[in-house]
């Protein structure tokens, strides 16, 4: 029903009986229908009665706040309201505070994702409270939420995991699925031999003549970290298990994300750079948790080499936002890093659904208040629609962007999306006065539709140059009589910031499955098990530019006074074209199309020039891929594959890479001179230090400082020589080092191993703990004695308890346990130490006194229920992460994620707190008892004491093995 500030409204433009579409005349090419006129008029009377705080709500969840779509006829608000009436929004604010996250909670909202550095928060709330928020002084802007896809294209929708026909694939079917087949590869591993465990390897390992290059150059990855960003890694466990990928993936706790592109992209990765260390994180949690992951993977996770396959649809074509901002404070610190083209389509294959240029009045006012029509003609005549292919209409997100500074737009465009019969089916038509970005947004119906067209309107303002996207969609004649215009620049976003590689899709083996609409040309093939060459065609489907920017980052004008077609600065991209249709492992990616495999096959042939030339700045990695990329397409380089297609043997040529030596030294082995087990104060000990060579080359005149930044201990010799040591072979040599009295018991040595031989990579720096003092038997535990504490669903806020940890001192042992005094399934049960009725859901993390923190467990144990009578001891033997929902309840003794021996390193007294964030939506649980258990060490007896003395332990429910 109306409601009453909508009915008001709608009463003073005469509009109070919905509008019949059926009462106008088709609309021409040069005019809206009265229907069209009507609505447009009721759109913007919601806009021109806008409250204060109504002007910071996105326009679709203010009309549907107001019920003014249901009015209206064949007009979709746009708004995603949830059967329980929410809808995801995006909380744009001046800081997040803990009253801003209260005030969000207070009002019915559960926390998705938090960013402090972008002060925005993803937040699920309901639609009725969002005025509320909206008031709010500390919030500047609620938006319904950004949105994002990947650049992975379907070849055969049908076969894809999560659908089953037409039916999506339910979370507790994936979880099933999953764990059969990390059960299938694990009990495989254990029958077969090392010989018959062949992994499977991209097509575009051979395409690019990568298996080649790594023969020839004798690089393989070594001494580089190449990290991806993509949905998720749903199967990472199954991969490691099949020996597709290696056990030591870095996945940022709590950011695994859902879905599995992430762990085909790695394959990818290690299948063309397979020393590489990898690591990752998702995109998907929020634009601004994706701004926040790329810098975390550089500057927390030391990534040389950064990939994603994400397009956030707010992301500006004109300035680089918060994403391309983090992309380039990574490339500002060294780090290379690729991104996806885009699957959008390009001008020259007739696939496009993209056009920018200025501006033209059409003369056409619009509505009762202000507006004029955008004519898409421009000297050629007079039309205001954009008409939408009628085979891509369904479900397709239409960006709008203008070029005013990101937050500072003062010139008010609109954008309607109209049926055949003239109607307005959709909207966007956001509040520009000075303080917002230049941006709308709509999404065409679920289900397409024939005939729909698109219109901008210019509510207010300065003629502005234009940027509009049907992105995935394609602009083409409609049978009425509209023409569609296309331009090539549909790239956009952070893949076009200046120092990223924007990555271009060429098949490398059979062609796409499908013809991107009916009637289309065929689908390029590739050439394995041929490499790449000039006869090469990129897939139809991928993106073209260039991209032409008018602001710095921060606002800056490029070309102050020109923001038209003339002004700003172009940047050529895509750059490099790359393998797309490859197989992986993981189920659904197999062939895997689009420039989401394309960029991680380039980002692997990066790793492989930086693993044999260590060291090589950016820019000079940039002219290799370039300069020897093979050109294909037209002659020269084109907006749509750029220089050509990479041929890893070519770069490596070109950079003069050789196999490079890493001699690393590992942990020490130390034998006091009394005998003794331990290395107690005033010993003096035997340190046997072992030197690997974890790189490619031979490392010669390898030798070792060993210093101790420790007061009074000595280390003699300080030097020595470890001659020369082959690949994958270890040199050791004994040192003495000499302890102080004074030392304090618990109070460890530190050694500092200063590795230095001929290459690139010398010197190496290691630093080893040596504990002092004799590790007690005895535990100490010490459990949290509070109330069960809920943990919420699906956020980064999570629940904590804590630990008083007393009378300890230095710890030489940590273990932790999660109770309970009757173990079951029941996600109810109250007699658990942690109930939840999906653990795979859980990140736990164990904070020390001193601020260290270890991740226990991280998103294993798929749908299995609860956790009970668990102990998490380094030294257990069998991992948590090997985990399947058929071992629920989880009892017993697993080794946690990290391990626990890294918070010995200061004294256990203190509090210690554990935490579980949920990390995925529709599951719930509670923390009721958990544990810690900790060994200190042994007292040397009092003077005049017996020595027998035994000490005292607190029992509790667990103790560990």
């Amino acid at each position: 029903m109306l409601t009453a500030g909508a009915a008001a409204l709608l009463a003073a433009l005469g509009l109070v009986s919905p509008p019949v579409a059926g009462a106008a005349p088709a609309s021409g090419p040069d005019a809206f229908t009265e229907t069209a006129q009507q609505q447009i008029a009721a759109l913007q009377a919601v806009k021109a009665g806008r409250t204060a705080a109504e002007s910071k709500l996105d326009s679709k969840l203010l009309v549907a706040e107001k019920g003014v779509a249901k009015q209206l006829d064949a007009l979709q608000s746009g708004a995603a309201v949830s059967a329980a009436g929410t809808v995801l929004v995006d909380v744009r604010a001046s800081k997040v505070s803990p009253d801003l996250l209260a005030g969000l909670t207070k009002a019915g909202a559960g926390i998705r994702a938090v960013s402090d550095r972008y002060a925005s928060v993803r937040a699920e709330v309901p639609l009725d409270k969002i005025g509320e928020i909206a008031a709010r002084a500390d919030v500047k802007r609620v938006e319904q939420a950004d949105q994002a896809m990947t650049a992975r294209e379907l070849a055969t929708p049908a076969t894809t995991p999560g659908k089953t026909g037409t039916k999506t694939e339910t979370k507790q079917q994936k979880a099933d699925r999953i764990a059969g087949e990390l059960q299938k590869a694990i009990s495989a591993k254990a029958q077969r031999s090392a010989a018959a465990a062949a992994p499977l390897v991209s097509e575009g390992d051979r395409a690019h003549n990568a298996d080649i290059a790594r023969q020839q150059f004798g690089v393989t990855g070594v001494g580089v970290k190449a990290c991806a960003l993509s949905d998720g890694v749903d199967s990472l466990a199954g991969s490691q298990a099949k020996g597709e990928l290696p056990p030591d993936v870095d996945v940022i706790a709590g950011q695994e994300g859902e879905g599995d592109e992430g762990t085909a992209m790695l394959e990818i990765i290690h299948d063309l750079a397979p020393r590489a260390a990898l690591g990752f994180a998702s995109a998907f949690n929020s634009d601004a948790s994706f701004a926040d992951n790329i810098r975390k993977l550089r500057f927390e996770s030391h990534c040389d080499v950064i990939v994603d396959d994400v397009i956030y649809f707010k992301e500006s074509p004109f300035q680089d936002w918060i994403i391309a901002q983090a992309v380039n404070d990574v490339t500002a610190d060294g780090a290379l890093y690729f991104s996806s083209a885009g699957n959008e389509g390009n001008v020259a294959s007739g696939t496009a659904g993209h056009w920018e240029g200025d501006f033209v009045d059409s003369g056409k006012a619009i509505g009762k208040f202000a507006g004029t029509a955008h004519n898409f003609a421009g000297a050629a005549g007079n039309q205001i629609y954009e008409p939408i292919s009628n085979a891509s209409s369904a479900g397709v997100p239409v960006t709008l962007h203008w070029s005013d500074p990101l937050g500072a737009s003062a010139n008010d465009y609109d954008l309607y999306l109209l049926n055949s019969a003239g109607a307005v089916v959709s909207f966007s038509q956001n509040v520009q006065d000075g303080t917002q970005d230049p941006y709308e947004i709509l999404q065409t119906p679920t289900f397409g539709g024939t005939g729909l067209r698109l219109a901008i309107v210019k509510f207010s303002g300065q003629n502005r140059y234009l940027s509009l996207s049907a992105l995935r969609g394609r602009f083409s004649d409609s049978a009425d009589g509209l023409k569609a215009y296309n331009t090539p620049g549909v790239t956009v976003g952070h893949s076009a910031t200046r120092d990223a590689f924007s990555v271009a899709a060429a098949p490398a083996a059979g062609a796409f499955g499908r013809p991107l609409e009916p009637g289309d040309p065929a689908n390029p093939a590739g050439p394995y098990p041929g490499s790449f060459s000039g006869a090469t065609k990129a897939e139809r489907f991928t993106s073209d530019g260039p991209r032409r920017v008018f602001y710095e980052a921060n606002g800056t004008p490029i070309t102050p006074g020109n923001v038209s077609s003339t002004g700003g600065e172009v940047r050529n991209k895509p750059e490099i074209t790359a393998a797309d249709g490859v197989q992986t492992s993981v189920t659904g990616f197999s062939p895997f199309f689009g420039t989401s495999a394309a960029a991680p096959h380039a980002a692997a042939i990066a790793a492989l020039v930086l693993s044999g030339n260590p060291g090589l700045p950016p820019a000079e990695v940039r002219e290799a891929l370039i300069n020897t990329a093979v050109d294909i397409e037209k002659p020269g380089p084109d907006n749509f594959t750029g220089a050509g297609v990479l041929l890893a043997d070519k770069v490596l040529a070109y950079t003069g890479a050789s196999p490079q030596p890493l001699a690393v030294a590992k942990q020490p082995t130390v034998t006091p001179a009394d005998g003794g087990s331990a290395l107690d104060p005033g010993d003096t000990a035997k340190v046997t230090l072992p030197v690997t060579n974890d790189g490619d080359g031979t490392a010669v005149s390898t030798s070792v400082v060993l210093t101790s930044p420790t007061p009074g201990v000595t280390v003699a010799p300080r030097a020595k020589s470890y001659g020369t040591i082959s690949p994958g072979q270890t040199g050791v040599n004994d040192f003495t080092i000499t302890v102080p009295a004074s030392q304090q018991l618990g109070v460890p040595v530190v050694l500092n191993a200063r590795v230095t031989f001929a290459g690139a990579h010398s010197p190496t720096t290691q630093t080893f703990s040596l504990p002092v003092g004799t590790p007690s038997p005895v535990a100490q535990d010490f459990a949290y004695s509070g109330a069960p504490v809920a943990i919420p669903d699906n956020s980064p806020v999570g629940a904590s308890v804590t630990i008083p940890v007393t009378g300890v001192g230095r710890a030489s042992k940590v273990t932790f346990s999660v109770d309970g005094t009757s173990c079951s399934t029941d996600p109810t049960s109250t007699t658990v130490g942690l109930s939840h009725s999906y653990v795979g859901d859980l990140v736990g993390t164990l904070t020390a006194p001193s601020g260290a923190k270890a991740t226990v467990f991280q998103r294993n144990g798929g749908s299995g229920k609860n956790l009970c009578q668990v102990v998490f001891a380094d030294n257990a033997a069998t991992a948590f992460s090997t985990v399947t929902s058929a071992n629920a309840p989880f009892t017993g003794s697993y080794r946690p994620a990290n391990a626990l021996g890294g918070l010995t390193a200061a004294a256990a007294d203190g509090t210690w707190t554990f935490s579980v964030v949920d990390a995925a939506p529709s599951d719930a649980g509670t923390i009721r008892s958990v544990a810690l258990h900790i060994n200190g060490f042994v007292q040397p007896p009092a003077a005049g004491a017996p020595s027998n003395v035994r000490g005292v332990t607190n029992n509790g429910p667990v103790h560990p093995l």
